[in-house]
C-alpha cells in the first residue's frame, strides 16, 4: 500500500519551481529586448502626445453630380486608413463628419508630412500614350529623348521620371511669335496619328479634324489648353486636364531630370490603376536606377498592356511613348521599342521614402473623391496630459483600495496577490513598449482604461483561486492536498470568465475604430497576461508557500485559519472514532 500511495502523491504533486523559473525569464528576456532595442516607453497616441489633425474636403468630380455619397466616403475612409496603416503610422484615426469631410488625427512622432501626402492624394493613375511633347516655361532648350527597350522577361524598364524629356520633334527652339501655331498643328497631327482604334478606347473617343479640313471643337479646346498651358507655373499645373475623362485626350505636365517642366498631350487612356494586381518597393543593385516600383498587372491588365506598348513600338517618337500618369502629373514617359506585359517598373531617381509612397498608394487603390484640405490644425498634449494624470491618480486609489481589501480580508494571502499584481503589471509595460515599434501600437486614453480596468479581471482571478481553497479547508483537508484540488475547479473557472472578457474585447476591437480600438486592444492583452500570470507564478507560489509552516499550520494572519474558517473535524478522524461504537454494538 505504500508504494501505490506514494506514487500518487508525487502525481499529484506540481513542480512549481519550474513554471516560476520559466515566468521570470520570459521576463528578464522581454525587459532586456526592451532596454536593446531602445524603446523603454511606450509610444503615446494624439491624445497624450500631440499630433496633426487633418480636415479633407470632397470635391465634385465633373460630370458627376452625386458622387458625393456615404458608400464613396465610406470606401474613402476604409483606403486612407489603409495606406497609413501601411506607412507603420500607428493609432491614426480616419472618420467622416458631415457629409463631405473626413478628419485625420496623425499622432506626434511620425511623419506628418508623408501621412498628409498619403491620405490626401487621390492616387488615380493611368497608362496614356504620348501625341506631343515639348519643354514648358521660359527655358525652351531639350536634351535628347531617351529610348527604353523591354528586357527578354516581359517587365517594361521604364525610363528615369526625372530624366523624361521632350521629343525629338521639340529639340530644336521655338520663337514667341511661331509658338502658338506650331504647338496648334502638333496637336491637330498627334490627333490625326491617334485616330486608329487601340485596345482601351475607341476611335471616336479621340477628336479629329471633320472633312473639310476645319477642326472639330473638342481638337480646337485640346490645342488651345496645349497651347495657353505653362507647367512651369504652379496654378496652370494644377488644373491641367482638369475634367478630362479616362477615354478622352488630355494636356498634363511633367517634370524631366533637368528640373525643366514638360507639358503632353495625351491620348485616351489604355491601362488604369485598377489593371494593377500588386505594386511594391525594390531597390535595383543590377544598374544604377536605385529604388523603383514594379507593378503586376491582372490578366486583363496585362493584355491591355501588351496591346498598347505593341501600338506603340511601331511608331515614331514622341508617339512610341507612353506616359505614367498620377492624379494628373506624367511622373514617367518611357518609350518603347517592343511590346511588353505581365509587368511594368516605375524607375528613376526615387529615394526609398518616394518609392514606398508610390507602391502604397497603388498597392490600396485609388480614392472614389478627389479631396481638399480645408485645415491643418496642431494638436497639442496638454489636455490629455490633464486627463491622463487625473486618470492614474483614479487608477492608484482603486489599486490601493484592491490591496487593503485584500489584506484585511486575504491576509497573507494578499502577498500572493500583490507579487501576482506587480508581475502582471511588468508584462503588461514591457509589452507595451515593444508593441510600439513591432506592430504600431500606440497608448491613448481608452488604453489606459483598460489598464485600470484589467486590474478588477486580474484581482479576480486570485479570489476564485483563494475561496476554492479555502472551500477545501472548510471541508476539513489540510493546506497542501487543498490547493491541489482546489486547482483544476479555480482554474476551469478562471478560464471561461477570461475568455468571455477576451471574446468582448475582440468584438469591440473589430466593430469599432479609433481610440476604442486601443481600449479593446489593452483590455485582450492584459486578459491574456492575467491567465499566463496565473498559471505561471500565482498557482506555483501558492503550492511553494503550502508547503511552509506560516500557511500549513493555519496561522491566524495566513488567511487559512480553520477555526476562523469554520472547518469541519477531519474525515478520517471520524471514521476512527465510529469504530469502537460498531464493534460493542456487535
Amino acid at each position: 500500500m505504500a508504494a501505490p500511495k506514494k506514487g500518487r502523491s508525487a502525481s499529484a504533486q506540481s513542480r512549481p519551481g519550474r513554471a516560476l523559473v520559466l515566468i521570470l525569464i520570459a521576463i528578464a528576456a522581454l525587459t532586456g529586448g526592451m532596454f536593446a532595442s531602445g524603446h523603454t516607453t511606450p509610444r503615446l497616441g494624439i491624445d497624450l502626445a500631440g499630433g496633426t489633425s487633418i480636415t479633407l474636403t470632397a470635391k465634385n468630380e465633373p460630370g458627376q453630380p452625386n458622387a458625393i455619397n456615404k458608400t464613396n466616403m465610406d470606401t474613402a475612409v476604409d483606403i486612407m486608413n489603409r495606406r497609413v496603416n501601411g506607412l507603420g503610422v500607428s493609432e491614426a484615426e480616419v472618420q467622416t463628419q458631415g457629409r463631405d469631410n473626413i478628419i485625420v488625427n496623425i499622432p506626434k512622432g511620425t511623419n506628418s508630412k508623408q501621412a498628409r501626402e498619403q491620405v490626401g492624394t487621390t492616387a488615380k493613375l493611368y497608362f496614356r500614350p504620348v501625341l506631343t511633347t515639348e519643354v514648358s516655361g521660359a527655358d525652351k532648350s531639350a536634351t535628347p529623348s531617351p529610348s527604353t527597350s523591354s528586357s527578354s522577361k516581359a517587365t517594361d524598364k521604364a525610363t528615369d521620371k526625372a530624366t523624361a524629356s521632350p521629343s525629338s520633334s521639340s529639340s530644336s527652339s521655338v520663337t514667341p511669335s511661331a509658338t502658338a501655331t506650331s504647338q496648334g498643328r502638333a496637336v491637330t497631327d498627334a490627333l490625326k496619328a491617334d485616330s486608329s482604334p487601340s485596345a482601351g478606347s475607341s476611335a471616336s473617343s479621340s477628336p479629329t479634324p471633320t472633312p473639310s479640313g476645319s477642326v472639330d471643337p473638342a481638337t480646337a479646346k485640346l490645342q488651345a489648353e496645349y497651347t495657353a498651358l505653362d507647367c512651369s507655373n504652379k496654378a496652370d499645373r494644377a488644373t491641367a486636364g482638369d475634367g478630362a475623362k479616362p477615354a478622352d485626350p488630355t494636356v498634363a505636365c511633367g517634370q524631366n531630370g533637368s528640373g525643366q517642366w514638360q507639358k503632353y498631350v495625351l491620348g485616351p487612356a489604355e491601362v488604369a490603376g485598377t489593371d494593377i494586381k500588386k505594386a511594391g518597393a525594390v531597390f535595383d543593385t543590377q544598374s544604377a536606377a536605385g529604388w523603383k516600383v514594379t507593378m503586376d498587372f491582372t490578366s486583363g491588365g496585362s493584355k491591355k498592356f501588351a496591346a498598347i506598348t505593341g501600338k506603340l513600338a511601331q511608331q515614331q517618337p514622341p508617339q512610341n511613348q507612353f506616359a505614367i500618369v498620377l492624379d494628373g502629373e506624367v511622373v514617367s514617359d518611357p518609350s518603347v521599342s517592343q511590346s511588353l506585359s505581365g509587368s511594368a517598373e516605375i524607375s528613376g531617381s526615387f529615394t526609398q521614402t518616394e518609392a514606398q509612397d508610390l507602391a502604397n498608394m497603388l498597392k490600396y487603390g485609388a480614392l472614389p473623391l478627389s479631396f481638399k484640405e480645408s485645415s491643418v490644425t496642431t494638436v497639442t498634449a496638454a489636455l490629455g496630459g490633464e486627463q491622463l494624470h487625473a486618470g492614474l491618480i483614479a487608477g492608484a486609489i482603486g489599486l490601493a483600495l484592491v490591496i487593503l481589501y485584500l489584506v484585511i480580508y486575504y491576509r497573507g494571502l494578499s502577498a500572493i496577490a500583490i507579487a501576482s499584481l506587480l508581475v502582471s503589471a511588468v508584462l503588461t509595460y514591457v509589452l507595451m513598449a515593444l508593441l510600439g515599434p513591432a506592430i504600431g501600437f500606440a497608448l491613448n486614453l481608452p488604453a489606459v482604461c483598460g489598464a485600470i480596468v484589467a486590474i478588477g479581471i486580474t484581482a479576480d482571478s486570485f479570489i476564485v483561486f483563494f475561496e476554492r481553497i479555502r472551500d477545501e479547508i472548510r471541508e476539513g483537508r489540510t493546506l497542501r492536498p487543498a490547493v491541489e484540488r482546489a486547482w483544476p475547479r479555480a482554474r476551469r473557472t478562471i478560464l471561461v470568465s477570461d475568455f468571455v472578457s477576451f471574446l468582448a474585447a475582440a468584438v469591440l476591437f473589430i466593430v469599432t475604430v479609433g481610440k476604442v480600438q486601443g481600449f479593446a486592444f489593452t483590455l485582450g492583452l492584459t486578459t491574456v497576461l492575467d491567465v499566463v500570470v496565473v498559471f505561471f507564478f500565482t498557482k506555483p507560489l501558492m503550492t511553494l508557500l503550502a508547503r511552509k509552516k506560516f500557511f500549513a499550520s493555519g496561522h491566524p494572519w495566513s488567511g487559512l485559519d480553520p477555526k476562523r474558517l469554520g472547518a469541519k473535524p477531519p474525515l478520517r478522524r471520524t471514521r476512527r472514532a465510529s469504530a469502537p461504537v460498531d464493534t460493542k454494538e456487535a
